[in-house]
């Protein structure tokens, strides 16, 4: 194996990329760029059963959002390709007869009947059928039929699998860079189909074949693969290979509750389980994703990142290229990471007012322009920085701001009840005819205006300025009232003073 490092994120396509994969691929791409090595990008789609239509674009246009780039993989990129598995079945078939020559596999012809009745007789004692060590000698395979048999069987097209002959009474021993060391017993070990006689292999075979093949030198991989890495170990064995050094990630955690972060605690708690919007072209189903739900993909990353990892520091806030610099297995954790979804608006929170009002106005007048509400920039950019801190999303800044576009056209009516007093019709009015009478409309001449009128009349500062916001807003909310004063304009403000004096 070469020296190089090369890792691999190598994803079926069977439907949406989980964001428990999104973390997968960023964590191997994390250690390669930090290590100055490549990433590469494979598509396990030897599951024709499974396969799903649009699958393969989906996840390459996940990655790309996300900002996780291959240096080799589908789309012909790499000189070890192709990157599909689907189209590299020929070379498998070699392999797998490599393994029964040298005595690491066998053919089985037991029938889905037969494998069925042995299991269905074994719960009916309270057991479990196992294809191992310990029956494969009674089974219906090439350990114990005659080799003419064997043969017969093989030129009659009967269906059949290649199994891996799992060694006996020895102890396959590995570590693991997050794990340490990991040890097991072949005899707790089954017998796994490697190969189909309809040419296509499993996942056991396919997999280790194209990591030694494709050269990767490190394997990093969810812990649910961590019970199949013994066979792993062993087949780089059978072949005589070395094996790369493997890494098993934690699982992410559902927010409430025990166990593995599922499409399904999405939808019952409102948050989005796939980097972007899934549709499903089987049941026609949309499922969200965090792009179009409004979130930056470098805070999608930001969070993922830390959602297993820790830099050893108080720092949380990442560009792609910190993580790249901060990143090791080492400070991967060994169990679970608990999903925050308020945390993951918190992100996406720090995101947004660290970008320039300017940037945050660009993507706020596509919204605007959609309303056929058009505005100048620079104007807009006022508004922006008035409103961000009140923002969590793009999206929020409407519901903060839509005010400084569209005068009321009804009013709070708790906010009337509270704030509408029996005297502020004329202090409204005094204000509007004050206000008219200015030769500069501008926010802070016009506040001292309003500031001098309630104290030459002694009232109350805040029950006024409530009362005027009301008026301007139509509701309670908004930044500062004087800036929206301004920002509307003379005829405009003036107007909405007339309004509410007519309506409320």
């Amino acid at each position: 194996m070469s020296s190089q490092i090369r890792l691999r994120f190598a994803p079926s396509p069977t439907g949406p990329l989980h964001m428990g994969g999104v973390r997968t691929a960023l964590y191997n791409y994390l250690f390669a760029k930090k290590l100055g090595g490549k990433f590469i990008l494979r598509i396990e789609d030897t599951d024709q059963a499974r396969f799903v239509a649009g699958a393969e674009d989906y996840i390459k246009e996940s990655l790309s959002w996300c900002g996780i780039k291959f240096d080799e993989g589908v789309d012909d990129k790499g000189e070890f390709g192709p990157y599909r598995q689907s189209e590299r079945k020929e070379l498998y078939t070699e392999y797998a007869q490599q393994l029964i020559t040298n005595g690491w596999a066998y053919y089985a012809f037991d029938s889905s009947d037969e494998l069925t009745a042995l299991r269905e007789k074994a719960e009916s004692t309270g057991g479990v059928f196992t294809y191992n060590i310990e029956c494969r000698q009674k089974l219906n395979n090439s350990l114990t039929l005659s080799a003419a048999e064997v043969d017969n069987k093989l030129k009659s097209d009967k269906a059949y699998v290649i199994r891996f002959k799992m060694p006996k009474e020895e102890e396959v021993i590995f570590e693991d860079l997050i794990r340490g060391e990991v040890r097991v017993k072949t005899e707790k070990l089954d017998d796994k189909v490697l190969f189909k006689s309809d040419g296509m292999p499993t996942y056991h075979l396919a997999n280790i074949v194209d990591d030694h093949l494709m050269r990767i030198s490190h394997v990093i991989r969810g812990e649910e693969w961590l019970p199949s890495a013994p066979l792993h170990i062993l087949l780089y064995k059978a072949f005589g290979w070395k094996a790369p050094e493997f890494a098993h990630l934690p699982i992410i955690l559902k927010p409430i509750g025990k166990g593995k972060l599922s499409k399904r605690d999405g939808d019952k708690m409102g948050f989005p389980v796939f980097p972007i919007q899934w549709n499903d072209p089987n049941s026609s189903e949309v499922f969200s994703g965090y792009r179009e739900d409004g979130y930056f993909p470098d805070a999608f990353v930001n969070m993922l990142a830390l959602l297993g990892w820790n830099p050893g520091t108080e720092q949380e806030i990442f560009s792609m290229e910190e993580l790249i610099e901060a990143f090791s297995l080492d400070r991967v954790g060994k169990s679970g990471s608990k999903f925050d979804p308020e945390k993951t608006k918190w992100f996406n929170q720090q995101y947004l007012r660290a970008k320039s009002d300017k940037d945050l106005a660009i993507l706020f007048q596509v919204e605007l322009r959609e309303k056929k509400i058009e505005v100048d920039s620079e104007k807009l950019e006022e508004v922006v920085g008035l409103v961000k801190e009140r923002a969590i999303f793009i999206s929020d800044f409407w519901s903060q701001s839509y005010f400084f576009f569209r005068a009321p056209t009804e009013f709070n009516a708790k906010v009337v009840k509270k704030r509408w007093k029996e005297n502020t019709p004329q202090i409204i009015t005094d204000l509007h005819d004050l206000f008219s009478n200015s030769e500069i409309w501008v926010a802070e001449p016009l506040h001292d205006i309003a500031a001098n009128y309630i104290e030459k009349n002694e009232l109350g500062f805040g029950a006024v300025m409530n009362a005027l916001r009301l008026a301007v807003v139509g509701d309670g909310i908004g930044p500062d009232l004087f800036k929206i004063i301004e920002f509307v304009g003379r005829e405009d403000a003036l107007k909405r003073l007339n309004y509410a004096l007519k309506t409320i």
